[in-house]
């Protein structure tokens, strides 16, 4: 495809998402994205918010009445549901071509008759191409084309990929159709609370630092939040605990979460906004003798030197990997949020090296059955995975130890250190390659 064309082929697509409701915005590009390349079959799967699996949807307008929306009854997430002209399928990673166009974040090109998950035929090729933006894994382009692809052409897939992960942004802010497709199982009103503290994306790729967090929440949710915010020369980050379980927890965590962005966006220090949490949290106090407070981890990392220092509220220590060794950073430990009033908290500093891996995590990481996980072993297990993928590996190995409902959500923050703030991101199409996990 000549340079010309390949302009006209992006003007299309970009064409396409401005006429288009935020509804059809997606359908729109993918339809415009298959017209210019020949393609037979073209879809947008979006990534389930369980992060262990792809979600392709599907509009069908029906003739008659909408049938009922099909319910997860036990919480076990069903393949298909429906609602009204909508449906989704839900696919889950099975370590194959999709799941590894995800963790490599590169192009995948099947043949003829190659074995896929996607339910698609394969008479045709298949291109596989993930949507990213900045290191966050949005979702899947699949293509049939009658012919294979060129590297021009899987070139030109990648950077409308691209286009299409803006689109999704955009849109998804003036519609709920995206959040209910990656919905698998239905949310109780606290795990709806706590979804809206948590920042819009986990995945964050800047020149000088990548880092990825998760949240798995428990049966009934436990009130952790995760937080990160980058400025032109630092970035801000937090992990919090809010005791207590249910709705409960969730408005502590609201109270902790939303005094502590507000006394940051105020120009307000570590130690103004741990202040400011305590005095939220103690001003506020709405639930039982043993709730109403909340540990907290708050850090500043400076982007030109690498130095990062932390206040920490009770909280469990961070761990660092630096070598072939992983342990847990010497902090002084203050009093949880929300205790006492007039509490003041330490800043400590400690200087990140290149290549160093820093692993936040609240307690649910590591205590009750999860405590059967040798949490520093894993780290260093998983050094060589890009931290979204690290922290699924984590989790997924506490999931395994607790059981499938955690007794408390288990969160965790991965951050690595890379230094040269300042020069160019070294990207493509959305993503790190260089820094991504390898595709087995």
């Amino acid at each position: 495809m000549r340079t010309a064309d390949l302009g006209r082929a992006l003007r299309g697509v970009l064409d396409a998402a401005e006429g288009a409701s935020p509804v059809e915005a997606v359908e729109s590009v993918t339809r415009e994205l298959g017209a210019s390349l020949g393609a037979t079959h073209v879809s947008f799967l979006v990534a389930d918010l369980s992060g262990r699996a792809l979600v392709r949807m599907t509009h069908a307008p029906l003739a008659g009445p909408a049938p009922a929306a099909r319910t997860e009854g036990d919480g076990t997430p069903e393949d298909d549901r429906s609602d009204g002209e909508e449906s989704a399928t839900s696919l889950p990673f099975d370590g194959g071509p999709a799941e590894q166009a995800l963790r490599s974040q590169t192009v995948q090109v099947l043949p003829p008759g190659a074995a896929y998950g996607g339910g698609r035929p394969q008479d045709l090729w298949m291109v596989l191409a993930p949507v990213t933006e900045r290191g966050e894994a949005i979702g899947l382009i699949e293509l049939s084309l009658p012919s294979e692809p060129s590297a021009e052409v899987q070139d030109e897939i990648a950077r409308t990929a691209l286009v299409l992960a803006y689109v999704v942004i955009a849109s998804r802010r003036h519609t709920d159709l995206f959040e209910w497709g990656q919905r698998s199982i239905p949310f109780s009103l606290s795990a709806e609370i706590q979804r809206r503290l948590l920042p819009s994306a986990f995945t964050c790729e800047a020149r000088a630092v990548t880092l990825s967090a998760w949240l798995e929440p428990a049966a009934s949710v436990g009130g952790d939040t995760f937080d990160y915010i980058l400025g032109r020369d630092a970035l801000h980050l937090s992990i919090t605990d809010a005791m207590g379980h249910g709705v409960a927890s969730a408005l502590t965590a609201t109270l902790c979460t939303a005094s502590l962005r507000n006394a940051r966006r105020h120009g307000g220090s570590l130690v103004d906004q741990a202040a400011a949490a305590n005095t939220a949290l103690t001003e506020n106090q709405t639930s039982g003798p043993d709730e109403g407070f909340a540990t907290g981890l708050l850090g500043r990392l400076d982007l030109r030197t690498g130095v990062l220092s932390l206040v920490n509220a009770g909280h469990v220590l961070p761990l660092l990997a630096r070598g072939g060794a992983v342990a847990p950073v010497d902090l002084p430990v203050g009093l949880p949020f929300g205790m006492f009033p007039d509490v003041a908290h330490e800043v400590a500093d400690v200087e990140l090296l290149p290549g160093d891996r820093l692993v936040l995590v609240t307690d649910g990481m590591v205590e009750r059955n999860a405590g059967d996980v040798d949490i520093a072993s894993m780290i260093s297990e998983t050094r060589a995975l890009h931290p979204r993928e690290a922290t699924r590996a984590l989790s997924d190995a506490v999931i395994s130890a607790s059981g499938t409902a955690l007794a408390d959500d288990a969160t965790l923050l991965v951050l690595d250190w890379h230094g040269d703030h300042g020069s160019d991101r070294q990207s493509s199409y959305g993503a790190e390659t260089a820094r991504a996990s390898s595709a087995h």
